[in-house]
């Protein structure tokens, strides 16, 4: 690996800032244009999603997952079944060593593989003459991409700093289950992490302002609402957060309008922010919104010319695929002269919940508001014939299309296999399909993605009078 220093003096084509999904993403986009790139990251290398986000969350909910399937044996007649939590600091222990099998196989053990690419271990920001530094030093680049991702968002609670309370990283860190828990949001961390709580043994009462899922369809929310609630999960709505005070066992949580909630530990899980605040931003003239996210038009580039950014920090689209796709449009932009745009349109999104929840392209009150005259198809999973297999019609499908020309415009899946067939959908927006030309595609029978073929056929169809593979 190139050895870059500061002391050549542009020596440096590219400077990352950040050694996560995007920063990464963007240093190999660059280098194998040919670009001589230095990557600056502080703290463990990886960021996020391998560390404290995506990987670890997904492996306790397939853990938590085994012991739903067996308590919900029974639906099968002559089956019994039942599992138990016996050593949860074995389940998190074994969590943790597959982030740092995937931390090493997918971020550190790839630097080596690009000569083009130099680690530098440091906190990057901005001077007060808007030149980059590392660790107090100046750090010549010729271009600049801004990585830096998110972290947990604080909500502005009295008493809240003095509560240690939990977040998202630190809540899958446990290593012993507390008896009761309370999860401030309902967003998809805190519905993934309540259903991982409470699946395990835990009391877990969900609090949230605007209940389950907010974005989501209404249809959706309401629906995954009852399966929490069925599961024993307690559901509260709040107007506000009024104040958390520790107690004798625990925390107390009340609310503006005085209604009191306790248990033994608090989880917060009310969104994230982009890691901005720390970059000085302002002295390089690089723009940030109401939020902290850093301004980026179409391209990824800033207000400052010769300074990109891509992922958390630009506070939207906060998934780790899109994070790498927008970087490597704001590498090839940087370092080739490229012009490329970053098109979410047809973005896949999932909720690792049980039902999951996926969705791409625009929902039923988004097309409304962006002007469509729009006409939907509700599909309630029972007439699916997978899930009727299964014995498991938890779920829905909703479908959103263009009114006059039949085009599709959005798609929402609610349904326990809901995130491996969400692309199908993606594809058909992507591709600019009609309703009637998804409901006309072959598709396998008795699979959950089948399902959206007998939602586009629900559009002007009947299908309790289709027979099995006849539509």
């Amino acid at each position: 690996m190139k050895d870059f220093t500061t002391s050549g003096g542009g020596d440096c084509d590219l400077a990352v800032i950040g050694a996560g999904s995007a920063g990464f993403s963007a240093a190999i986009t660059a280098a194998e244009a040919g670009a001589r790139v230095a990557l600056i990251g502080a703290g463990t290398i990886g960021g996020t999603c391998v560390n404290v986000g995506c990987v670890p969350s997904k492996a306790l909910i397939r853990a938590v997952e085994s012991l739903h399937h067996a308590r919900a044996a029974g639906r099968f007649d002559g089956i019994e079944a039942e599992g138990r939590v016996t050593d949860w600091a074995a389940t998190v222990a074994q969590k943790q060593a597959l982030v740092e099998e995937l931390r090493a196989a997918k971020y550190a053990d790839v630097l080596p593989r690009h000569e083009n690419i130099v680690y530098v271990e440091g906190r990057a920001r901005f001077d007060p003459k808007g030149r980059l530094t590392v660790d107090g030093d100046i750090f010549p680049a010729s271009k600049i991409i801004l990585a830096t991702g998110s972290r947990p968002h604080v909500p502005a609670i009295s008493g809240i700093e003095k509560a240690g309370a939990l977040d998202s990283t630190s809540a899958l860190e446990l290593t012993a289950l507390p008896a009761s828990m309370l999860v401030l949001g309902a967003g998809y961390i805190g519905v993934e992490l309540a259903q991982i709580f409470a699946r395990a043994g835990v009391a877990v009462t969900l609090v949230s302002r605007r209940g389950v899922l907010p974005e989501a369809e209404p249809e959706i929310s309401e629906a995954l609402t009852g399966y929490l609630a069925a599961e024993g999960i307690r559901m509260e709505r709040l107007a506000g957060y009024g104040s958390v005070a520790r107690e004798a066992g625990g925390l107390c949580l009340t609310g503006t309008a005085g209604e009191t909630f306790t248990a033994e530990r608090l989880l917060l899980a009310t969104g994230r922010v982009p890691n901005s605040d720390g970059l000085n931003l302002a002295a390089a003239g690089v723009e940030t919104g109401a939020r902290g996210g850093i301004v980026v038009d179409a391209q990824m580039r800033t207000a400052n010319p010769n300074v990109w950014a891509a992922g958390d920090v630009t506070g939207r689209d906060q998934f780790v695929y899109m994070a790498a796709y927008g970087a490597k449009i704001a590498a090839r932009n940087a370092v080739a002269g490229e012009a490329r745009a970053y098109d979410n349109a047809a973005m896949p999104w999932v909720v690792f919940s049980d039902p999951q929840v996926a969705g791409a392209g625009l929902s039923e009150a988004q097309a409304r508001a962006a002007g469509h005259e729009v006409v939907t198809s509700v599909l309630p999973l029972d007439a699916v014939p997978r899930a009727l297999a299964a014995r498991d019609t938890r779920g829905l499908i909703k479908l959103v299309a263009e009114a006059g020309s039949k085009r599709l415009l959005g798609a929402q899946i609610l349904a326990p296999e809901g995130a491996d067939s969400i692309q199908a959908a993606a594809m058909a927006l992507k591709a600019g399909l009609t309703y009637e030309e998804l409901g006309d595609t072959i598709m396998p029978y008795l699979t959950t993605v089948e399902g959206l073929k007998l939602a586009a056929q629900t559009f002007e169809k009947d299908v309790a009078a289709l027979s099995c593979c006849a539509g």
